[in-house]
């Protein structure tokens, strides 16, 4: 029976099974009040009569008549008192209820909306603190959304404008072989290999990107020494600097402590980092300087290069953001590179700051944590 019963009220409403848990409660406690005092109150009287006549009130002949006469007036203060309490308490219990629903119901309306695609839809304030929370919750869950879905759609409309133009070029290319207006020759394959090849680069890319940003590139954090790292670079880049360009140098102490990196993903971002600077800047200098600082260790590629505005300096860690809208697509860039690089920076439990100067140069700079050595990681 009581299983039935149970079953019956798990099919109601949350609002009316509130309200009927809060009837239960009155009930059992206007049931208990009732009880006790019926038991109670008549055996208190007594024994305060007969405190009356120790004290020589003279009241054993009509003792009888006050215990009937007390027992009818608290039957009738109970019952009032009953009837009282359990009206403001039940609608006390009525109107509480009906608050709590009017929020989980304002939830309900909004995360429907939520679903049906109207992602800027957010649960407004509550005075309830537990639902308050709760709304706090789900608005940043529906931000977080928001957001994810904001970049989703630009990166498909990012990919869509930057595939356009290599494949562009190589259906015109192709089309017009097809058709006999050009003849076939060495520099027309190698435009298409070049195209091709641009495309591949933008397809690993995107897909390297779209690891990072999701959390699920490997990253093998280990202690490491970057000087090696950083002459070997030095010695790669230098041999496709002209003699009339910059010159490439490293600043940085003979011996630099230990930081926790992986060796790999750094030199990614180092690799992109100085190609970048050899590819704008035409004479000066590059410097590749690194130093440490507190709990890190920083380094920055400065160039002497065409520089970027400041107005665009916001925007330089954007997905496929140019200054120059033409001047990659020129050069071969995808122009997610330093997207990737903060990305793999931050991976790392760094950060990555930019600071440039039209007609100066530019400095990035990031910085790694540094490797403690103690008696655990021994």
């Amino acid at each position: 029976m009581f299983k039935i019963g149970w079953r019956w009220t798990k099919s109601l409403p949350l609002g009316t099974r509130l309200f009927f848990s809060h009837l239960v409660v009155i009930i059992v406690a206007v049931v208990s009040l009732v009880i006790i005092s019926k038991l109670s109150s008549p055996r208190l009287f007594v024994l305060h009569l007969q405190q009356l006549e120790k004290r020589g009130y003279r009241l054993f002949n009509i003792r009888t008549e006050l215990v009937a006469g007390f027992e009818i007036a608290w039957r009738r203060s109970t019952l009032w008192s009953v009837v009282v309490s359990a009206t403001a308490a039940g609608g006390l219990s009525y109107l509480v209820s009906k608050r709590i629903m009017q929020g989980l119901t304002k939830m309900e309306q909004i995360t429907q909306e939520f679903a049906s695609g109207r992602l800027n839809a957010r649960v407004p304030v509550s005075d309830i603190p537990e639902l308050n929370r709760l709304g706090a919750s789900f608005n940043r869950m529906a931000a977080s959304l928001e957001g994810v879905e904001a970049r989703r759609r630009e990166l498909i409309g990012d990919m869509t404008h930057e595939l356009r133009t290599p494949l562009t070029v190589v259906r015109g290319y192709l089309e017009e072989l097809a058709d006999g207006r050009i003849e076939p020759s060495s520099e027309i394959y190698l435009r298409l290999v070049k195209e091709t090849k641009r495309l591949e680069r933008l397809v690993n890319d995107l897909q390297e990107l779209s690891k990072a940003e999701a959390g699920y590139l490997p990253i093998n954090i280990q202690p490491v020494n970057l000087h090696p790292l950083l002459e070997s670079l030095v010695e790669r880049f230098a041999d496709q600097l002209l003699e009339d360009g910059p010159v490439l140098r490293l600043e940085c102490p003979p011996q630099l402590p230990p930081v926790l990196a992986d060796i790999d993903r750094t030199e990614q971002v180092l690799v992109n980092l100085v190609g970048n600077a050899v590819r704008y800047t035409h004479q000066g200098a590059i410097t590749i300087h690194a130093w440490t600082d507190a709990s890190k260790l920083w380094i920055a590629v400065i160039d002497t290069g065409m520089g970027i505005a400041a107005a665009d300096l916001p925007h330089i860690f954007e997905r496929f953001w140019r200054a120059d809208k033409s001047r990659d697509r020129h050069s071969g860039g995808t122009g997610i590179g330093l997207t990737i690089s903060r990305r793999l920076v931050e991976l790392q439990g760094g950060y990555m700051e930019v600071e440039s100067e039209v007609g100066k140069g530019s400095t990035f700079r990031f910085c790694l944590p540094l490797f403690r050595y103690n008696a655990r990681s021994g």
